[in-house]
């Protein structure tokens, strides 16, 4: 057997390295936070209950709910400052050409730095030098004081949200701020156990006949290259940290591109990242912001720039599987459009199913990756505690539970939140206006109590056939199409159908059968797609709880990698083996 030793010593590219430019800074955000990464690397392995930020907002402080409106509103007209490279002037994307307009009815009027890629990226690429030299650990401690900081600034980053995706004020702080954070310090701890998975040096000895032969071997994890992040619309700051926090923990730099109605969120996530980099002794532009011109989109671009070796992107399929396929040079990791079904053979409690779904498909108008969009329901009916409930019955009482939940005006425009974005409204209206089949179930249209222009829509149901094209081609916002099958097997071979034609990320299964529930475990395992089953109560499908969910699991077109696990956040970095001679006695260094 090998004569070995080990050590992780979490230091530069040779043990004993130190922890950055300035590391007394790093020093400091390695004792404050070592804890905190701690617990999220315990949470991450046992996949229990666990969060890092408060997703109560009143948690805050009685006046920073106000304090993070007001730093939003003095944004408005004004021109956003980040001293990063780049051509003369401002970009801010007007609103009739797909720049940022709250969702409730006003021009947010932010202008940004004009980003010129033949200045940008060569700094960049500089900048990453001393990153990608500090210790994981340092890394990894340095990422966490930026995520704690964004914390502080949950409030703001909420109200950026909700009038740049049009969130309602709940969904706006979870997403947009707390969830998101948990999200961002799950890929960074992820990594940080990724880069310690091998030790950073050993002494290796094998028998020979004249003795041994010894060796010192030292692993050092190596970046990549300039991530580049292109940002989402719906869910902005929740969809992008995944790959951001992972690519900058593991020593790349990362260029982040906005969705051009949703900059400020990432704009603030960039400023935040540049200032704390800054004091750490780094330079800040590791971390830089792209805002793209007025009609001259940037994604394609930059992606194929030299520089650029890892690319994340939220957003529809056609475009993720053309930066597949088309930038070879990088590590692509995409999140793409997704079909979700949901099969309801029969509950034990009926009247919590409706509660449960209705809010499902109510929230955030349905914009969600993960809401349900084709609801199966038996020819035969749904068995129920209430007696067999037929499918018009179904369609009738989840019409009725719908209508309850939005009865009450602020609630539901709470609940809703509100549309910005045209392809949506357009989906919206052609499935109300019967253009898409039969309408089961129209909400009447809602207007917001404290913002009348805002476009609040309720959710549209549509009957469908089993087998029909359209069961397999994703819709977007709040647009589902129910369907009657003749068998659990019909359900899940429409729901494999969407599956290879589009993709999924979840699907679903309420039944009081233990063979319908293994069904459902078949279909989700050959598919790659997670299952929630029996879902009532408080939590829906569309919900994931971060340190223990795992979003997309990885096994059809829509999220090819899921986040969190060793493939997404392993191949940001390689490691470099170098190894050394050592003379007949030597102790080495290890």
């Amino acid at each position: 057997m090998p004569d070995t030793r080990a050590a992780h010593t979490d230091g530069a590219p040779v043990p004993g390295g130190r922890h950055g430019p300035d590391g007394a800074f790093a020093d400091a955000c390695i004792a404050r936070h070592r804890r905190l990464l701690t617990e999220a690397a315990g949470a991450m392995a046992t996949r229990g209950y666990w969060a890092a930020f408060e997703e109560d907002s009143s948690a805050y402080g009685p006046d920073a709910a106000e304090a993070g409106e007001r730093a939003f509103r003095a944004r408005l007209g004004t021109s956003f400052r980040l001293s990063q490279p780049g051509g003369p002037g401002t970009t801010g994307p007007a609103p009739d050409e797909g720049g940022e307009r709250s969702p409730y009815g006003f021009d947010l009027g932010i202008s940004y730095p004009a980003p010129d890629p033949d200045l940008l990226l060569p700094a960049m690429a500089r900048a990453m030098g001393p990153w990608a030299e500090a210790s994981p650990l340092a890394r990894a401690s340095v990422c966490a004081e930026i995520l704690t900081r964004l914390n502080s600034r949950s409030h703001e980053i909420a109200a950026a949200s909700m009038h740049t995706s049009g969130h309602g004020p709940l969904m706006a702080f979870h997403a947009g701020a707390a969830h998101a954070q948990d999200r961002g310090l799950e890929a960074v701890v992820g990594v940080l156990g990724e880069q310690r998975r091998m030790p950073s040096s050993v002494l290796w000895r094998k028998p020979v006949p004249a003795g041994s032969e010894t060796h010192e071997k030292v692993f050092v994890p190596r970046p990549l290259g300039v991530g580049l992040v292109i940002g989402g619309s719906v869910v902005p700051t929740w969809s992008a940290y995944p790959g951001l926090f992972a690519s900058l923990a593991a020593g790349n730099a990362v260029l982040v591109k906005p969705h051009p109605r949703a900059v400020l969120p990432l704009a603030l996530t960039v400023q935040t990242a540049r200032e704390v980099l800054h004091e750490a002794g780094f330079p800040p532009d590791t971390v830089c912001l792209a805002a793209e011109r007025p009609g001259a989109p940037a994604a394609e671009a930059l992606a194929a720039r030299p520089e650029v070796r890892i690319i994340d992107y939220t957003g529809s399929t056609a475009f993720g599987e053309r930066l597949e396929k088309s930038f070879p040079h990088a590590r692509v990791f995409a999140g793409k459009g997704a079909v979700n079904g949901l099969f309801i053979d029969s509950v034990a409690d009926y009247r919590a199913l409706l509660v449960n779904l209705a809010a499902t498909l109510a929230l955030n108008s349905g914009r969600l990756c993960t809401t349900p969009q084709n609801l199966f329901v038996p020819v035969s009916g749904i068995a129920t505690d209430e007696g067999i409930k037929g499918f018009d019955r179904f369609l009738a009482d989840l019409g009725a539970e719908l209508d309850l939940l939005l009865s009450d005006r602020r609630a539901a425009a709470d609940l809703l939140g509100a549309i910005g974005d045209r392809p949506t409204l357009d989906a919206w209206r052609r499935a109300a206006e019967g253009r898409m089949g039969e309408v089961a179930y129209r909400g009447a249209e809602l207007a917001h109590p404290d913002h009348p222009a805002a476009r609040v829509r309720p959710p549209v149901v549509v009957r469908a056939d089993v087998g029909e094209a359209r069961l397999r081609t994703e819709v977007p916002g709040p647009v589902s199409f129910a369907v009657p099958v003749p068998s659990a097997d019909a359900a899940f071979a429409a729901m494999r159908e969407g599956s290879e034609a589009t993709g999924a990320l979840t699907a679903g299964v309420h039944t009081t059968r233990e063979d319908i529930v293994r069904r459902a475990e078949r279909f989700a395992l050959d598919c790659g797609v997670n299952l929630s089953v029996n879902l009532a109560g408080p939590w829906f499908m569309t919900q994931s709880s971060v340190f223990s969910d795992v979003h997309g699991a990885g096994g059809n077109r829509a999220a090819p990698l899921p986040d969190g696990t060793g493939a997404f956040l392993a191949s940001r970095f390689t490691v470099v083996g170098i190894r050394r001679r050592m003379a007949e006695g030597s102790q080495g260094s290890a």
